[in-house]
């Protein structure tokens, strides 16, 4: 395809040396040649077998997951470096089908250890797999919710053409957004819209209430406009999700999927989200000191992430992309440098792209495509405060799958739980270096910000999925996607207590969380996180630089480890409600130390 981009000056990706020199057509070949050959392996399966012939079928398994990993992450960052290109469209879509092809000649291994292997051998050879045994474990756990070879073959070949190519033509729609923010506050769509959503979302955090509620009505407009084509698109999801995983494999609740996916308990995840809702007292007190802040008597949805007032008459800092940078690998450095080293790898070898385009895909990521390739990160940097945190979150996220690299493919990436944990420690250290270069009233508004987006990843998010446990019970009793509207609307209401006034066209924001179409019930992980990092940060603060091999340790993990049994290890109990309020203990004394300030 080219060199899209390279280094700190172009802002892309040179996504050409994934596929290196034999070239896509190639790789594909040997792809198809190595699923051929493990394919030709059933017949060696035998529950008395050796160990030595279990580990030569488990490293062509990591074979297999490293080439198709990489293969279909080349597709997948070329569709989302430009979601209106056709051939990145149509690479994509042909990807998903060589992947569903590798998993149903791979399949039969994973259900003859599920259910064609006694307990006993299974435990001889599991004790002799090594960073492996967890993942094993784990998919033993799961043979309750197989299904015959035949059946999951079907599901494997339908995906491609299912779920996942709804949430394509979601992104395909979405991407094709444009947005103008009127002078006079009024949005427009159509002709001479130029904005991307990036853009609007900078806008959102205006210091501005005129342009704050005109780019939150630009933004919700546009997707309420396509209400009925992306509820569609949703519906079909959801009851996707539901028809495989609660009516086939028999998980208990849509949410439990995830769970079983994330390898969590239920009991955990209810743990964190009864938290979440306990806690909610929290964050209304925030927006009462946040009005006062901004001089509003009462919050507006629109106002939710209204900047605080700058100290003084100083400018809003902004920041050049190579500054926000050299901020975030100074701020891992000051902890951990070998951490602040896979950072730098991803910086300088031109991984990062960061420039805003239209047809870009929304949102920000971290991709992982294989172990031993230096992940890919996209965001689209303003030059706002936000922005230069956003990138030490996907930074995290690549210093967590760095920090891994040396594991098997098939438990290099952590669960989602703690997949959102190194984003969220990135970002706390960041805020507590420029903390220190501050003065009390940089302080304050530094503060507020940091609560903000303590709001958005704990908070927000576990409403979100209170939000699609809801939905996908709806929509398994037939609703449209008004009634889903008036659900959200409810919920949002319930979430702010009145602190904040929410207006009716905040209905419609569910069309806007590409999670929800992406990944159902993703969002708790964010919660999960977030609360978790703070829980490291606070013992980071009390034990110094001796924490940072304990920190590394975890990352080091990968998903190696049953999240839970890795965690007790280190002193924490997910499954208690107490290991929760901690991290709202932290938030609160935040939130405290602002209403002192005021």
């Amino acid at each position: 395809m080219g060199r899209a981009a390279g280094g700190v000056g172009a802002g892309g990706w040179d996504l050409d040396e994934l596929v290196g020199a034999p070239g896509l057509e190639k790789r594909l070949a040997a792809l198809r040649r190595r699923a051929a050959s493990f394919a030709r392996e059933r017949g060696s399966l035998d529950p008395g077998m050796d160990a030595a012939s279990f580990a030569r079928l488990l490293r062509m398994l990591d074979r297999l997951a490293r080439d198709a990993g990489v293969l279909h992450g080349y597709a997948s960052l070329l569709h989302s470096a430009d979601t209106q290109s056709g051939p990145a469209t149509a690479l994509l879509g042909r990807m998903a089908k060589v992947g569903a092809d590798v998993s149903n000649r791979s399949v039969y291994f994973d259900l003859w250890w599920q259910n064609g292997i006694d307990g006993d051998n299974a435990e001889r050879l599991m004790a002799g797999s090594g960073e492996l045994r967890d993942h094993l474990a784990h998919e033993r756990r799961l043979a309750r919710h197989s299904l015959a070879e035949p059946e999951e073959k079907i599901i494997n070949t339908l995906d491609a053409t299912g779920a996942s190519a709804m949430a394509r033509l979601y992104d395909k729609i979405t991407g094709a957004f444009r947005y103008k923010v009127g002078a006079a506050g009024g949005p427009r769509r159509g002709r001479g819209a130029r904005l991307t959503r990036e853009e609007v979302a900078a806008l959102i955090r205006s210091p501005s209430a005129s342009t704050r509620r005109a780019a939150y009505r630009s933004l919700l407009s546009a997707h309420s406009g396509s209400r009925g084509v992306l509820g569609e698109i949703y519906q079909n999801i959801a009851r996707n999700w539901s028809d495989e995983g609660v009516e086939i494999r028999k998980h208990r609740t849509p949410l439990s999927v995830r769970n079983a996916d994330n390898d969590v308990s239920d009991g955990a995840v209810s743990a964190l989200l009864e938290s979440c809702r306990g806690n909610a007292g929290v964050f209304r007190r925030f927006f009462k000191a946040k009005a006062g802040m901004i001089g509003a008597g009462r919050l507006r949805r629109y106002d939710l992430y209204a900047p605080a007032p700058p100290p003084g008459r100083r400018p809003r800092k902004r920041y050049g992309y190579a500054a926000a940078a050299r901020l975030v690998l100074e701020s891992l450095g000051g902890f951990s440098p070998a951490l602040a080293a896979h950072a730098r790898r991803v910086v300088d070898g031109g991984h990062v792209d960061w420039r805003v385009r239209p047809g870009k895909r929304d949102g920000a990521f971290c991709s992982s495509p294989s172990p031993d390739v230096v992940p890919y990160v996209l965001l689209s940097f303003t030059g706002c405060s936000r922005d230069v945190f956003t990138l030490a979150h996907e930074l995290g996220h690549a210093v967590h799958s760095m920090a891994a690299a040396g594991r098997s493919a098939l438990v290099h990436q952590a669960p989602l739980p703690l997949a959102e944990t190194a984003s969220t420690f990135s970002e706390l250290l960041l805020h507590d270096a420029l903390s220190e270069k501050a003065d009390a009233r940089e302080r304050r508004a530094m503060l507020a910000e940091e609560i903000d987006d303590l709001y958005a990843t704990v908070m927000r998010q576990s409403h979100f999925t209170a939000f699609e446990v809801e939905a996908h019970r709806m929509i398994t009793d037939s609703a449209a996607p008004g009634d889903l509207s008036r659900a959200y609307l409810s919920g949002l209401r319930e979430q702010f207590g009145g602190s904040v006034d929410v207006s009716e066209d905040f209905a419609d924001e569910w069309a806007c969380i590409p999670h929800f179409f992406h990944a159902p019930f993703y969002c708790y992980a964010y919660s999960f996180g977030n609360l978790l990092a703070l829980s490291l940060f606070q013992r980071y603060k009390r034990e110094g630089r001796d924490f940072a091999r304990s920190y590394e340790e975890i990352l080091a993990a990968g998903g190696s480890r049953n999240p839970e049994a890795l965690l007790a290890e280190h002193g924490m109990d997910v499954s208690s409600g107490r290991f929760w309020q901690d991290g709202f203990d932290y938030i609160s004394g935040q939130v405290g130390e602002l209403e002192r300030s005021a």
